[in-house]
């Protein structure tokens, strides 16, 4: 029970085994909002105007590797729907939530510290409305990638079959610290898999590494935080980049967001395509649970986890 349930927010200091490192925290500087990230309006993907969001997507992807979509197709009522779903979730009894927790990684139904990723009979709605929104945010996460293949020359289909089989969704929920200061809700790092969809709700807190320092990412009304994973990375060849990103707390009010990931199957290969190597592959072949296998125990720590991978110059 210990794992689940966490009331130091409802105190006035921070328990030390939340407190970071002096050189990883957040500290006392106020990071300014982010304007530069891109705002694509994905509402007409034909002709010119197709041509134009291919243009914008690929640019995004290589300049910051994040962008936000609007006009993206999914409904409104449902983005918020399962939001407040989620809400409901972690406002749930102790006893109820225990109920769902595990250190399994293969178990569908996993509660974290701080995040969940399925439930079963709570809240009543969960799985219509979950299962609702992960439809339609896979097709988003499927179109998108398509325009990040054509923008790139691939096959429109490149990134179907074993390259999109695996999906995640995760929801973070961020309670109110007593001092911001010396903790993140969430440590720097870059995503594994090919694509994230994140709906980051009102609530600032998403900051990325862009032209070395740190910027809020605004949250906008029925807007996506989209970012390219590691993966597509390696299989753009370097062409595209992820990014180092980092979610920082606050003292006064709740922060709830919800990220869905498109991944390989585990035994997908993975490697630069072929199209776009020329002379030059920047990574060796291999698959892609051997890339996780690597990751996670190296989570904040980017560079030596691409490393791995890399072919010698």
């Amino acid at each position: 029970m210990e794992k689940l349930v966490s009331s130091w927010y409802k105190n006035k200091t921070l328990p030390q085994s939340y407190i970071f490192p002096p050189e990883t925290r957040p500290g006392n500087l106020i990071v300014p909002t982010c304007k530069t990230i891109p705002v694509i309006d994905l509402d007409n993907t034909v002709g010119q105007s197709r041509t134009r969001i291919v243009q914008q997507i690929l640019k995004a992807s290589q300049e910051y590797g994040f962008f936000q979509v609007i006009n993206h197709g999914i409904p409104e009522d449902l983005m918020y729907q399962s939001m407040d779903v989620f809400k409901e979730f972690f406002e749930m009894t102790a006893e109820d939530k225990a109920m769902l927790y595990s250190l399994d990684p293969e178990s569908s139904c996993r509660l974290l510290t701080s995040s969940v990723n399925y439930a079963r009979e709570k809240p009543i709605r969960y799985r219509e409305v979950v299962a609702t929104y992960s439809i339609e945010a896979k097709k988003l996460g499927l179109r998108i990638l398509e325009l990040v293949a054509e923008g790139l020359g691939l096959d429109l289909g490149y990134f179907r079959g074993k390259l999109s089989e695996s999906m995640l969704l995760s929801a973070n929920h961020y309670l109110p610290c007593p001092d911001p200061s010396l903790t993140l809700g969430m440590s720097k790092h870059c995503d594994a898999q090919l694509l994230t969809i994140l709906h980051q709700g009102d609530v600032n807190g998403l900051q990325v590494f862009n032209d070395g320092e740190w910027t809020g990412v605004e949250p906008l009304r029925n807007a996506l935080v989209v970012n390219v994973g590691n993966t597509l990375q390696i299989i753009s060849n370097n062409k595209l980049k992820s990014v180092e990103h980092r979610v920082v707390t606050n003292s006064n009010c709740v922060r709830t967001s919800v990220g869905f990931f498109i991944a390989p199957s585990d035994d997908s290969i993975i490697e630069p395509a072929k199209s776009l190597v020329g002379n030059a592959a920047v990574y060796r072949a291999f698959e892609y649970k051997e890339f996780l296998l690597h990751f996670f125990p190296n989570f904040d720590n980017n560079d030596l986890v691409m490393e791995r991978f890399k072919l010698q110059a």
